[in-house]
């Protein structure tokens, strides 16, 4: 990342905690001086068990009393020089934050580089009434390069922020919107009125249980809990598969497996509000689609229309049953991981269309157009990529495991052969004017439609079994999302010429016309 231009050699100590500012920030100014509170809170949050393991274990109480005082000290007094030695500004060009005591940290991110403005507070922050901003490049091929983030200022300015950072084109003119001259009084930034496209229903509470996302949970808690068991030289899970090798029931695990599906079903519906409460999808005035959502930790996350590539419905096995799907947006600046790029949360299948239809501006959703089959080959392809490991799996454990193990996996087979004919009837494409729409996978089976203005390369791929098949797999390259969106075990003839038409002339200096070469050939002889 570039670096900003050299400070003043002296910066005035009494640095404005909360500015009041204009456009541009051309002054340094520090994060709000809560964040000397907010920052203890959340990272005390974090360090509650270890805290709690200092109190209660140990050779005596003066030692547990002297360790837990010394880490919380530690932690004050690291907010303490985070704040201290934090400073940032706006300029005509940049946003500039400089950072750290021992190591010094400058960075710079160009304005018309931002691509997002994603404000998240969690409880810490809500109860002083700040947030976190984070500015996105959508430079993410390096972890930790993708932007800055300004961690607190007040809601207020957070959204002052938002608004200004997203601008389309800066004006510093003299009274113009947002701007102001020497020795003027402030002026705001004018937020006007958004335009709702979406937001949370009560009756989508019943796509939760659907999502998997107690179970999910259990297994993000009871990974976090083994960790500190093994630091305290416990070793739960070890202790508990050996006994379970050594005792085979099928009734226990039957019973375990009940109660686990059980609490995962208890535990989805509150996880789904503490994720999507007060969800909300805007188009906002400015040109940006706006998301925000949560209870305990709200976030809010805004995009430019004009980066926008298309939409993914998202639609997991089990919420696919319940008619139900996510949409999630195919945009530069945001990856293809997490939920930055979160449209739409578990849902009815007609509100994910409906939303697409609305984001991408259209009448009809370019996903419920009617797909075009891929061969047979491909199903013959899918139940022995889905079937053959069990069958694998089976034979090793008949062999060299215990008796009791192998009809484990046998009982898993016909599962496995429904999931690979039902990955078959999911693989399909089409393409229309503005959009090429792909389709793929079971578990969680994603319809993509992509602008074709988009597509900026083709990654062609053909196994030694594909070749045999007369099979390929086509990947439309693209700066947005993903990177890459594949159209499945498609037939040869068809790919190419799918590629072809989707982008004129891209692809064809390097295709070969047979007929022209039949016809050179038949001359020849």
């Amino acid at each position: 990342m570039s670096t900003p231009p050299e400070m003043p050699t002296e910066v005035p100590s009494g640095l404005p905690a909360a500015p009041e500012f204009t456009e541009p920030l051309a002054e340094w100014h520090r994060l709000h001086v809560r964040m000397l509170v907010v920052r203890p809170l959340n990272e005390g949050i974090a360090m509650l068990v270890p805290i709690l393991v200092l109190l209660f274990t140990g050779n005596g109480e003066k030692w547990r009393l002297f360790a837990s005082g010394v880490t919380v000290a530690v932690i004050l007094a690291f907010s303490y020089f985070i704040w201290r030695t934090t400073k940032y500004r706006i300029t005509d060009d940049q946003v500039e934050l400089h950072t750290g005591l021992l190591t010094r940290k400058q960075l710079a991110v160009p304005r018309d580089r931002i691509r997002t403005v994603d404000l998240t507070s969690k409880p810490g922050h809500r109860v002083f009434g700040l947030s976190a901003v984070r500015i996105g490049t959508g430079q993410q091929d390096t972890p930790g390069t993708d932007g800055l983030t300004l961690d607190a200022v007040t809601q207020e300015e957070a959204e002052r922020l938002r608004v200004l950072l997203l601008q389309k084109a800066v004006t510093h003119k003299a009274g113009a919107p947002g701007t102001a001259s020497p020795g003027e009084p402030h002026a705001e930034v004018a937020v006007p009125e958004s335009e709702v496209i979406s937001q949370l229903d009560l009756k989508w509470l019943k796509f939760a249980p659907l999502s998997l996302s107690g179970l999910v949970a259990i297994g993000a808690v009871f990974g976090v809990l083994s960790n500190y068991a093994d630091d305290l030289g416990l070793h739960p899970v070890q202790d508990l598969w050996e006994w379970l090798f050594e005792h085979p029931s099928f009734t226990l695990l039957g019973a375990f497996v009940i109660a686990l599906v059980v609490l995962g079903l208890v535990l989805s519906v509150p996880l789904y509000i503490l994720q999507f409460w007060n969800y909300r999808l805007t188009r906002e005035p400015d040109g940006t689609l706006r998301v925000q959502r949560g209870l305990l930790t709200t976030r809010s996350v805004s995009v430019e229309e004009q980066r926008l590539r298309g939409v993914d419905i998202q639609e997991p096995l089990l919420v696919r049953a319940g008619r139900g799907a996510k949409a999630v947006a195919v945009t530069t600046g945001l990856g293809s991981k997490g939920e930055s790029n979160l449209l739409l949360p578990p849902a009815p299948l007609s509100v994910a269309h409906q939303v697409s239809r609305d984001v991408l501006k259209v009448e009809d959703d370019p996903t419920t157009r009617k797909l075009r089959k891929h061969p047979f080959a491909a199903l013959r392809r899918s139940l022995i990529r889905h079937v053959v490991p069990w069958v694998v799996i089976t034979v090793g454990l008949a062999i060299w495991a215990p008796s009791w193990a192998w009809p484990i996996p046998v009982a898993i087979i016909p599962f496995a052969a429904l999931v690979g004919w039902d990955n078959y009837r999911s693989l399909g494409h089409a393409l229309d004017d503005r959009y090429l729409v792909t389709r793929n996978n079971s578990l969680v089976r994603s319809t993509v439609a992509l602008q074709r203005t988009g597509i900026i390369g083709w990654r062609i791929r053909r196994s030694f079994f594909q070749r045999r098949s007369g099979l390929m797999t086509i990947g439309a390259t693209t700066a947005a999302g993903a990177g890459v969106y594949h159209v499945t075990d498609v037939g040869e003839s068809d790919g190419l010429a799918l590629a072809d038409a989707a982008v004129p002339d891209l692809l064809r200096p390097f295709l070969i016309d047979t007929s022209t070469v039949e016809g050179q050939a038949e001359r020849n002889v």
